[in-house]
């Protein structure tokens, strides 16, 4: 089918205001008499709060308002199944940097100054800052009321017989591999404003990608009614996951700003969001892969070990993901999965980009290179060979419709040379692939309900503008654009007459937010209800000023005519206000719902998705054997996505998470000193690749339909991350013959790795 807007690369809705420096973000926002709020926070890994003095903090000239976690006493959590946190510690401090006190003054530097009045009597405790100390120390407990000691969630799954499968297997590949902690490392930092009126309502400002469960939260804790309290999401300057859930400063401002009686605004320094992080969580994880002679996969055994920090964030569902998408994109007859998240005391980590997937990903990638090494089989060969096909159901209940894998390995066997160069460059360069699948969406809500998880209403006013208000977060990704572009296609009016509302809970209805690639799918799915809805009453009213048959009613670029007599066009402006005439006020809404998917059993509805992207990579590399310095020279990176409702949006995309991918395998470690503190909590002191690191990233859309998606359109934001870290180290195999296994390709681990296999 042919579209007029879809599937074309128009300039985004939200790009003028961006690159003018229009474009309004938290922080940029001044409100009357507005003061500025900062928390105190714990220098302790783990320290009883024997006693808070305010007094001194208080009494200097221009304080305003100061509380401490007695005055949020209110535990709260994104999941409702494991709320175990609090805006300011209650009694103890779990981490350094974990908030204890917070001020709010007439500016920032006095609200330094009352921070550094204010006096806290610690005592110290013995802390847990490696999960093998947390298992081993159960008495340690970084959550008193914990049951299991410092075990947050452990999972057990098994699918076929795991150990009759390896047990026939020709080859069994076995290894030890560790993920370290990432950051999302987003430009802007997390930052909110609250403003608490003269008739009890609160508004915030905030930095979230999850306007609705911050809403949520704010009224638990803050214990208003929940139409009393308004989010509002400015523009994002990036997020990554790193902003899908409640932070401490959403609290405080608030309740600073009611007791002060005037708006607050708490932004994090970029060391407080280093230690808010809740970035990718580290894993170490052993990997038995088995095959047969002709690399055909038997089965696959797993055991991870997750180190959650001091909070349990998204770890549930975390715990879960370490091992429900590994069921695809290749066909496995057997795999076991056994994950434990256990708590520290360090920052929580929670979801990043890929959320619990990526680290396994690499794992089984790197080991299915492996066997093909030791079969003497080409890689992608190999996966060929396994992959799982359209409409299929994975072992564990996932249902995969449409599936461009073997597309995807076909691009970029193509576009890389791969059979010129796989195993036949010059040693120190070689080449190396990888695959993965992600959601498009989860299956179903964080907290349970049957409502829609995303909703879009429509509204035509008789100008002509044609109104779209969403509460989806554009947190950079582009779903304004989609939604004005499946309004502009839908109606057939111009792409300028759409405006575009996001991200505020009281002008727009509920959409649970941006995470887990749901939003084109969800929402996508919901604006496509809503504009059919309304373009029926434009046919239905253009058909009777027409005389003619509604079925001949064509709606194009602001014209709208019958097929039977194109030379009598009436204007879109016309037919609104025709339809408003006959209809009275134009406005419509669509809904997305879940159906059910998913495998019958405990933890079978996480990782079960209503379609499922698949990407592969090829990365080519160079490796300086004397100094250990890898250099990724070109990625290319193909992605099934369904359909590209916007290709240059797509391409970014695929590009960004390629890029993130390879920052995260030779840069990046968010790494803690053994008393808990930070290694590096800056972006001098965090490694991340600049424009000078990058390689060439070669962008390849693949488009394998998707019924159920908007337009056949499935998910672009996460998947494409996966095999960017598999691939290079598989690439690095191939150009001096060593296996890396733990994160980052660092030029030491390379030049300890070579030293072990007798070189330089």
């Amino acid at each position: 089918m042919s579209h007029r807007i879809i599937g074309s690369s128009r300039p985004r809705v939200d790009g003028v205001a961006k690159v003018t420096g229009a474009a309004r973000y938290t922080d940029d926002l001044v409100l009357p008499r507005m003061l500025h709020g900062r928390i105190l926070r714990s220098p302790h890994a783990h320290a009883r709060i024997v006693s808070i003095d305010l007094g001194a903090a208080r009494a200097i000239p221009g304080v305003h308002a100061a509380i401490v976690g007695e005055d949020l006493p209110v535990a709260y959590g994104i999941l409702p199944w494991t709320e175990d946190e609090y805006p300011l510690a209650i009694g103890r401090a779990l981490y350094v940097g974990d908030g204890v006190a917070a001020v709010a003054a007439v500016d920032e530097r006095t609200a330094i100054a009352a921070c550094e009045a204010i006096r806290v009597d610690y005592e110290p405790l013995p802390a847990v800052l490696t999960p093998e100390d947390a298992l081993a120390h159960p008495e340690l407990k970084v959550h008193e009321s914990n049951k299991d000691g410092n075990v947050s969630k452990k999972v057990d799954l098994a699918f076929g017989d795991v150990e009759e499968n390896l047990a026939r297997a020709d080859v069994v590949v076995e290894g030890e591999f560790h993920f370290e902690s990432t950051t999302h490392a987003a430009i802007e930092p997390h930052c909110a404003i609250a403003d608490f009126d003269a008739r009890g309502r609160l508004t915030v400002w905030s930095t979230t990608q999850v306007p609705h469960y911050l809403h949520r939260a704010l009224a638990k804790v803050l214990g208003l009614p929940e139409d009393r309290i308004r989010v509002v999401q400015p523009t994002i300057g990036g997020a990554f996951g790193g902003k899908s859930e409640p932070f401490d400063l959403e609290f405080c401002a608030a309740k600073l700003a009611m007791i002060a009686g005037r708006p607050v605004k708490i932004r994090y320094t970029r060391e407080e969001v280093f230690y808010a992080h809740r970035g990718r969580h580290p894993m170490k994880m052993r990997f038995r892969t088995g095959a047969t002679r002709d690399g055909k996969l038997l089965a696959v055994d797993s055991k991870i070990l997750i180190d959650g920090g001091a909070h349990s964030s998204f770890g549930l569902v975390t715990t879960y993901y370490s091992g429900q998408l590994l069921g695809a994109p290749y066909e496995l007859p057997a795999y076991r999965f056994r994950s434990t998240r256990v708590f520290t005391n360090k920052p929580a980590c929670g979801p990043k980009r890929g959320h619990g997937s990526v680290q396994p990903r690499f794992a089984i990638e790197c080991q299915l290179d492996e066997i093909a090494s030791q079969l003497g089989v080409d890689p992608i060969e190999l996966r060929r060979r396994n992959a799982i096909g359209p409409d299929a159901t994975t072992i564990n209940g996932q249902r995969i419709g449409s599936n461009g894998i073997l597309r995807c390995l076909e691009e970029v066997e193509r576009a890389s040379g791969w059979k010129e160069k796989h195993r036949k460059l010059p040693r120190g360069r070689g080449v190396g692939i990888a695959a993965s699948t992600y959601i498009s969406g989860t299956a179903y809500p964080i907290y349970p309900n049957d409502m829609p998880q995303s909703s879009v209403v429509v509204k035509l006013d008789r100008s002509g503008q044609v109104l779209v208000t969403s509460g989806v977060s554009e947190i950079g990704q582009g779903v304004e654009t989609m939604l004005a572009y499946v309004a502009a296609e839908e109606l057939g009016c111009e792409l300028e007459a759409i405006r575009v509302i996001t991200g505020d809970t009281e002008l727009c209805p509920v959409d649970l937010g941006a995470y887990s690639s749901r939003v084109t799918f969800m929402a996508g799915t919901a604006a496509i209800e809503a504009a059919r809805k309304l373009r029926g009453m434009l046919v239905e009213a253009a058909a009777a000023a027409l005389e003619c048959d509604a079925a001949q009613v064509e709606l194009d670029g602001g014209k709208v005519y019958a097929r039977s007599q194109p030379d009598r066009v009436l204007s879109f402006v016309e037919v609104a206000r025709l339809a408003e005439t006959r209809f009275g006020t134009l406005v419509t809404s669509g809904g997305y719902r879940t159906r059910k998917v998913g495998g019958d059993y405990r933890g079978g509805t996480i990782g079960a998705s209503p379609a499922y992207s698949f990407t592969a990579h090829v990365a080519e590399v160079s490796v300086d054997e004397l100094t250990g310095l890898v250099r990724v020279e070109d990625i290319w990176v193909a992605h099934d996505c369904g359909k590209a409702l916007h290709p240059i949006n797509v391409m970014g995309q695929m590009e960004g998470s390629a890029y993130m991918g390879f920052g995260e395998a030779l840069f990046e470690s968010h790494a803690f000193h053994a008393d808990g503190l930070h290694r590096g909590p800056s972006l001098l002191d965090y490694k991340l690749p600049t424009t000078l690191d990058v390689p060439d990233l070669h962008a390849l859309i693949v488009e394998a339909n998707e019924p159920g998606g908007p337009y056949g359109g499935k998910e672009v934001g996460e998947g494409p991350l996966h095999p960017s870290i598999p691939a290079i180290a598989n690439a690095i195999f191939d150009a001096v013959g060593i296996r890396l296994r733990a994160l980052p390709f660092s030029p030491d681990r390379v030049r300890a790795a070579l030293r072990g296999q007798g070189g330089t």
